[in-house]
C-alpha cells in the first residue's frame, strides 16, 4: 500500500487562506489519499484551524487525515508539498500587520510617505523588503528545514514578498521552489469589463511578481487590444471603482498601458512610479474615489477587516467545539463555500504533479530564457504547463515591449537584488544606499535617523544585530 500524499501547511493559522485551499482540495476528486499537516506557532489559531478544517472536509464529503503541530520539523516529515503561508510576527503582537503599520508610521514621521518600503515599482502595502528582515529570515529558515527534512518536496511560496523570498530560496538552498500569486486572474476581470467572454480568450502574461503585463490578448483569433482601445475611447471616462481593489482599468492602468505599450495586470497596476502615489489626493486621481487599497485610509480598514474575520472564525471554532452539528457551509457560506471559485493555483499544481493532469498555470520560476533580455537566474512570473514531468514554460509570444523590459522590469529586478544584497550581507550601507536614491530623501541624516528608529524597535532586535554587526 502506497503512502498517502502529505501536504504541509506552514502558517496554517492564516485560517481564512488555509480554508480556501482546503476547499479547493476537497473539490479535487483526483486527490484521494491525502494527509494534511497543519503547522503554526500560535496554538490557539492552530487548534481552531484544525477543528474548522476537519469539519469543512466532512461537510464536503471527503475524508482526509488531518494532523496539527507547533513543531516545524514534525510537520515537514514525509511531506510531498509544503505550502508556506507564514507571516513573521512578534509574540507581543496579534499579527505581522501590526508591525507593518508601526514601521510604516516611523517611515512617515521621517518624511517617507507610506513608509520606506514603498518604492517605485513596489507599492503594495504588505510587500515589505527593506525592513522585512524578520519575514525573510523566517522564510529562509523554513526552506532550509525543508531541505533537511523533506528535500524532495515542492515548496510553494505564498506569503509576500513572493518575488524576493522565492529568489532568495532559489539562490541559497537546493529546495524545489515555486512562487504562487493569483494576480494573473485579473485578465478575466479586464475581459468582462470591456464586454468579452473570458472563456473565449487566448492570453499570456509575463514579468515578475506584482509586475506582469498582458503580452498576448486575443478574442476568437482577433487581437483583443482593439476592443480595449475602443472601450478606453468610449467608456473609460465613466469608470468608477467598485471597491479599493478594483483598479484594473483605472486611469493609472490606462496611463501605464499608453506608456509601456502593454496593459499591466493585477497588482502591477498598483506598482507604478511616484506619478500615481505622491499623496492620497494623487492616488484618488489615478485610482478612483478610494485611492486604491495602498493608502492611509483603505489599508488600515482592510487589516481591521482581516482581524474581525479571524476573530469570527476563532469564535466559530469555539462554538463548533461545543456543538459539532453546526454546519459551517450554512453559517459562513462565503468562506466555507460548497462550490469554490478560487483562482489559487496550489491545488491544481499539486494535482498536475501527482496525477499527471496537464494544467496551465502562471508561476514564479527561474527565467532560464523564458523572457528575453532578463537574466536567466531571475525568478519570473510566466504561464507554464505542469504535469508529472515538471514545469514547462510557454514561449512568450509576442515578446514584452522594450519599455516594459528596460523601463519597468529591469529597475524592479534591481530593487529585488538590492534588498537581497542587504539581507544576505547584513551591510546596513546597502539599505542606506537604497534610501539615498529614494526621491523622498532630502539628506543623509534623514536616512540614518529613519533606519535607527526602525532598528530600535523591540521586535526588530534580531534585525538590528544582523545589520550592526557588519
Amino acid at each position: 500500500m502506497s503512502e498517502p500524499l502529505k501536504i504541509a501547511f506552514v502558517g496554517a493559522g492564516s485560517v481564512r487562506y488555509t480554508i480556501k485551499l482546503i476547499g479547493d482540495l476537497a473539490h479535487t476528486e483526483d486527490l484521494k489519499d491525502v494527509e494534511l499537516s497543519l503547522m503554526d506557532i500560535d496554538p490557539e489559531r492552530l487548534s481552531a484551524t484544525h477543528l474548522l478544517v476537519e469539519k469543512y472536509i466532512t461537510e464536503l464529503g471527503r475524508e482526509f487525515k488531518v494532523q496539527s503541530t507547533t513543531n516545524l520539523e514534525k510537520a515537514l516529515k514525509g511531506a510531498d508539498f509544503v505550502i508556506n503561508l507564514a507571516l513573521a510576527r512578534a509574540e507581543s503582537h496579534e499579527d505581522g500587520y501590526v508591525q507593518y503599520e508601526i514601521v510604516r508610521d516611523i517611515g512617515e514621521r521621517h518624511g517617507y510617505y507610506r513608509g520606506i518600503d514603498s518604492q517605485e515599482f513596489n507599492m503594495v502595502s504588505d510587500y515589505y523588503t527593506l525592513t522585512n528582515y524578520n519575514q525573510l529570515r523566517m522564510s529562509l529558515e523554513i526552506a532550509k528545514m525543508v531541505e533537511k527534512i523533506c528535500p524532495d518536496a515542492w515548496f510553494l511560496q505564498t506569503a509576500n514578498p513572493v518575488f524576493e523570498i522565492t529568489q532568495m530560496i532559489k539562490d541559497l538552498t537546493r529546495v524545489k521552489v515555486v512562487g504562487l500569486c493569483h494576480g494573473y486572474a485579473h485578465v478575466y476581470e479586464v475581459a468582462k469589463t470591456i464586454g468579452l467572454n473570458p472563456e473565449r480568450l487566448t492570453w499570456q502574461v509575463a514579468g515578475v511578481n506584482h509586475a506582469i503585463w498582458l503580452n498576448r490578448f486575443e478574442f476568437e483569433g482577433m487581437n483583443a487590444y482593439r476592443f480595449l482601445d475602443k472601450w478606453i475611447e468610449s467608456n473609460s471616462h465613466k469608470w468608477e471603482p467598485k471597491d479599493p481593489w478594483n483598479v484594473d482599468l483605472s486611469p493609472a492602468a490606462i496611463d501605464m498601458y499608453r506608456l509601456y505599450g502593454m496593459l499591466p495586470i493585477g497588482d502591477t497596476v498598483r506598482c507604478g512610479t511616484w506619478k500615481y502615489h505622491y499623496n492620497l489626493e494623487i492616488k484618488r486621481r489615478w485610482y478612483g474615489k478610494f485611492g486604491g487599497i495602498d493608502n492611509e485610509i483603505e489599508r488600515p480598514r482592510f487589516y481591521e477587516q482581516l482581524r474581525k474575520t479571524r476573530k469570527m472564525l476563532l469564535g466559530l471554532a469555539n462554538k463548533l467545539q461545543q456543538n459539532r452539528s453546526l454546519m459551517l457551509t450554512q453559517i459562513m457560506p462565503d468562506i466555507f463555500t460548497k462550490d469554490p471559485e478560487s483562482k489559487e493555483q496550489h491545488i491544481p499544481f499539486i494535482n498536475a504533479m501527482v496525477n499527471d493532469k496537464k494544467t496551465r498555470l502562471v508561476l514564479n520560476i527561474e527565467n532560464k530564457g523564458a523572457i528575453s533580455d532578463i537574466p536567466d537566474d531571475v525568478i519570473v512570473e510566466v504561464p507554464v504547463t505542469v504535469d508529472k514531468d515538471g514545469i514547462h514554460p510557454e514561449k512568450i509570444e509576442p515578446e514584452l515591449t522594450e519599455r516594459v523590459k528596460q523601463m519597468y522590469l529591469m529597475p524592479r529586478i534591481l530593487r529585488m537584488r538590492w534588498a537581497l544584497e542587504a539581507f544576505k550581507t547584513g551591510d546596513i550601507d546597502v539599505l542606506k544606499e537604497i534610501l539615498i536614491r529614494d526621491p523622498r530623501t532630502r539628506s543623509y541624516e534623514q536616512v540614518e535617523s529613519v533606519l535607527k528608529d526602525i532598528l530600535d524597535l523591540p521586535f526588530n532586535r534580531e534585525m538590528r544585530n544582523h545589520y550592526l554587526k557588519y
